[in-house]
């Protein structure tokens, strides 16, 4: 026997879903159709604008309203430009200007982009705290360590995106910034009190509610003092007593992906996962980027299983799915585009990068790309100087695999200029800087956090803030390469 319809489509109502390749398949339009509230859309959708455009139209004929999100963030997650790099510095060199008019444009433009493509949900900005250096996902995605500025800039992002109509969906609430570890991968602890979460972590969060972001995404973190061994993601410590009674927050409740360790396997699958947020207090449910029709309808039959046993109040979901058809409705009504200034993004990244050190004279140097890994959420997109160089190319190799003496041999007296992202978090990492510089002229470009590190003998230490297209494009200038 079949699931009850109405039940079913109320369950479709709080899912963000997803799809492959850069079609939207039958099911997927379908899914739309029988009430599903959305999907989002990933790099593996993305081949060019007008085939966004056309996917956007195809799941805007299976409902009107259906909801199109999307990870545009500017700098090193981007979606959009995932082949090339992001044409936009993110949040950590905005947050390295410190101007809110320049946060405030840049984030504009890149809503005028998505509302021009159909999408209709930003997941971001990410307006996390990064307080911990070592911080493996969040880093330059944060607009710095300094909880008042980076609660001006994360207003000034959410009211740019949101003058285009594009919903802005502030994210990882109550804060990512203090964790070590990757919530894609494990479950991430932040021990800290309510009372350091308020100073610290939660200020931006008040600053965008204050803005009217329309929608605020959850943290798969343990804060054991408000959510005990579970993430936030499940706690109404967190979703409701913490975000909409004491901030006041009235929008919609977006979870992570479900499909995260963080959350499927604190609660045995992404179908328990999407009860537990749901209980909890989230609105709307992002299914993750790996989706079938067969996981939409066993996470719905799981949804609808735990109405009819009563570990879901229906009343619980009914609400969801209006915030879930509110978020849908504004989208629809609010704001109009505005023109895309193209050289936005290039002079704002020239304008965070640092110099320590002297950077003149470097003629035809060595240009040295250290390897570096990605984490799920940038995903493998292009970064270094390689594409803005002229005359020369961009030697690149694994820290732990070169022998610096072969650089050596390789630059025959030439000064190097060794690029990297997080180099001291690199395996081998700070000692091939340590062995060039103590053998020839060696100029580092960090394009990660810039934390504490600082390599002792170089020529000069440049930070750009990220690793986007743009980033890349000012140090090339900054160095006098381009």
């Amino acid at each position: 026997m079949g699931l009850d319809p109405g039940l079913r489509r109320l369950a479709l109502g709080t899912l963000l879903a997803a799809y492959p390749g850069p079609v939207p398949p039958d099911w997927a339009v379908d899914l739309v159709t029988d009430g599903l509230a959305g999907h989002t859309l990933f790099g593996t959708n993305v081949h060019d604008p007008a085939q966004v455009a056309a996917s956007t139209a195809a799941l805007r004929a299976g409902r009107a309203d259906v909801l199109v999100a999307i990870d545009e963030e500017g700098g090193d997650v981007t979606r959009l430009a995932h082949a090339t790099g992001s044409p936009y510095p993110g949040n950590a060199a905005l947050g390295a200007v410190d101007d809110t008019t320049l946060t405030r444009q840049v984030y504009a433009a890149i809503g005028a982009e998505l509302a021009a493509l159909g999408v209709t949900v930003d997941l971001a900005p990410t307006v996390d705290v990064n307080t911990a250096d070592e911080n493996p996902v969040i880093g330059t995605r944060s607009f710095g360590a300094d909880p008042a500025r980076v609660a001006a800039h994360s207003a000034a992002a959410v009211e740019g995106l949101q003058s285009t109509g594009v919903a802005a969906c502030a994210k990882h609430f109550p804060g990512h910034g203090a964790t070590v570890a990757d919530s894609h991968h494990e479950l991430p602890t932040v021990d800290a009190s309510p009372a350091v979460l308020r100073e610290r972590d939660l200020p931006p969060f008040a600053a965008v509610i204050s803005a009217g972001v329309r929608a605020i995404m959850t943290a798969h973190i343990r804060v054991p003092a408000l959510t005990g061994d579970g993430p936030a993601t499940f706690s109404r410590a967190v979703l409701v007593d913490l975000l909409r009674r004491d901030y006041g927050f009235t929008g919609t409740v977006i979870t992570d992906a479900l499909e995260m360790k963080g959350a499927a396997l604190a609660a045995g699958g992404v179908g328990p996962a999407a009860v537990l947020a749901l209980a909890a207090g989230a609105d709307l449910l992002c299914v993750g980027a790996k989706v079938d029709a067969a996981l939409v309808e066993h996470v719905v039959a799981e949804i609808v299983t735990a109405i009819g046993d009563g570990r879901l109040d229906r009343a619980r979901v009914e609400e969801a799915a209006g915030r879930a058809a509110a978020l849908a409705g504004w989208t629809r009504a609010a704001g109009a585009t505005a023109t895309t200034p193209t050289d936005l993004g290039y002079a704002a990244a020239r304008r965070a990068v640092r110099v320590e050190g002297d950077v003149t004279g470097l003629g035809r140097p060595l240009v040295v790309q250290v390897h570096a890994t990605s984490t799920i959420a940038e995903g493998r997109v292009p970064w270094g100087l390689g594409p803005h160089l002229v005359g020369l190319e961009e030697l690149r190799v694994v820290a732990g695999e070169i022998e610096p003496a072969e650089l050596g041999r390789l630059a025959a007296g030439r000064p190097i200029v060794l690029v990297g992202r997080h180099l001291h978090r690199s395996p081998g990492g700070t000692a091939l800087v340590d062995a060039l510089a103590a053998a020839c002229p060696v100029t580092v470009v960090e394009m990660g956090w810039p934390g504490g590190w600082r390599p002792a003998g170089v020529r000069a230490f440049v930070t750009t803030f990220g690793a986007s297209h743009a980033n890349g494009r000012a140090a090339a200038e900054a160095l006098g390469l381009v």
